[in-house]
Order: C-alpha cells, then structure tokens, then sequence
C-alpha cells in the first residue's frame, strides 16, 4: 500500500526520510484545503488531486536542475493556475518531539478568535488552541494543519523581543504538545528571511527538515 502524506511526515519526524534519489513522489491531498509541494534532501513530495503523470510533465517542462524543479518558480506557478490557488512563500519545515519537563513560562489559554496570529492559524489549521504569555509578551498558537500534524505557530510582542521570548515560547509548545493525550511531535513553518524566528525554533529544539510550499485555495 502506498504511503500517505501522513505517514511520510511521520517518518520525517522520526529521522526517517524519502530516498535522496532525486525523484518525486505524488500523494493525494489529505483534504481538500491542503495541497503543495514538500521538499527534503533530494527527494520531494507533491501532494494534490491532479493527476500524477501532469505533475510529472509540468515538473519535467521546468527549465532548472532536476532537484530543484519542484519548487521552482515556474513550476508553483503552473501549479497555483491548474489548481486554481494561491501561496503566500515557501517556508523552512521544522519539527521537535514532544516533552514533559520543560522551563516554566506561564501561559494561560484563551478564546480570543481576534488576535492577528489566530486568525491567520484559523485559516490554515483546525482545532486552534491560543495561549497568552504572562505579561502579554507573547502568544503560541497550536492547531491540526497538514495531513492533521500538530503545528506550532509564536509571536513575540515588540516590546518583548531580543530577550530570548521566541525560544522560551517554541520550547513551551513542546512542553504543551507534550502534556496533550498520546503526545506527538510538533511542526513548524518558517520564512527562510525570518533569521530571528529560525534562531528561536532551533534553540528551542527544533530539527529543519526540509521545505515547504502550501497552495491555499481563493
């Protein structure tokens, strides 16, 4: 039986890669939100509801080197006008296992569908969880987003900033993923250009295991 995109991200949080065989593999979308590309070392996974054999002619159009065509410009262009979506950049793909014990930092959860990082999570992820950092430094978001991976999305108030907030927040989502039933590893998306955000997750544990183009529909 051929793997899901599920439980190749599975895999990827466990150390576990796709063959570095520079090929492509396309997997179905895990729900009619979420299609995109995935790219890990020399291997990448397309996932959507086209038919296979377009994606393979489309990646093979791309005048570029093989391992890096699909997530070319060219390409994602193709792509966003065969599916009818759109993206907002490609991101760094990060992911940390769950913990128990982690530094303290004091959270409390809330319900407020208003702040700008849940509305953005709401639109991407189901099952959104807010917490607010005492002090209002903060705030960490968790939510089921591709294939229903837990994902982990922090924002670090201005006045909060270059005081190691970032990571102590990162680090906290580890410890809530970690006290959530059958605790699981927790992902996160990243801008590349986002130097200070990458230093927070990797401080926080986090392992960068490859990219990610989501196609989001409207």
């Amino acid at each position: 039986m051929a793997e899901s995109l599920r439980d190749i991200l599975d895999a990827a949080a466990r150390g576990v890669f796709p063959a570095a065989d520079g090929g492509t593999t396309v997997v179905p979308q895990p729900s009619v939100r979420d299609a995109g590309v995935l790219a890990f070392t020399a291997h990448s996974v397309v996932f959507t509801d086209e038919d296979p054999a377009w994606v393979r002619r489309a990646l093979a159009g791309v005048d570029c080197d093989v391992l890096a065509a699909s997530m070319n410009a060219r390409f994602l262009a193709t792509f966003m006008e065969r599916t009818g979506r759109r993206t907002d950049t490609i991101d760094v793909m990060a992911v940390a296992a769950p913990l128990v014990d982690v530094p303290s930092v004091d959270l409390e959860e809330i319900g407020d569908a208003g702040h700008p990082r849940v509305v953005s999570a709401r639109r991407r992820r189901d099952d959104v969880r807010v917490w607010v950092a005492e002090g209002g430094g903060g705030v960490v978001v968790l939510g089921r987003g591709v294939a229903g991976r837990l994902e982990v999305a922090v924002e670090v108030a201005e006045g909060a900033r270059c005081r190691g907030v970032g990571r102590r927040l990162a680090l906290a989502a580890r410890g809530l993923a970690g006290r959530m039933a059958g605790g699981e590893a927790v992902w996160a998306q990243i801008s590349p250009g986002n130097a200070r955000s990458l230093r927070a997750f990797q401080g926080a544990g986090y392992r960068v295991v490859g990219a990610e183009a989501l196609l989001l529909l409207g």
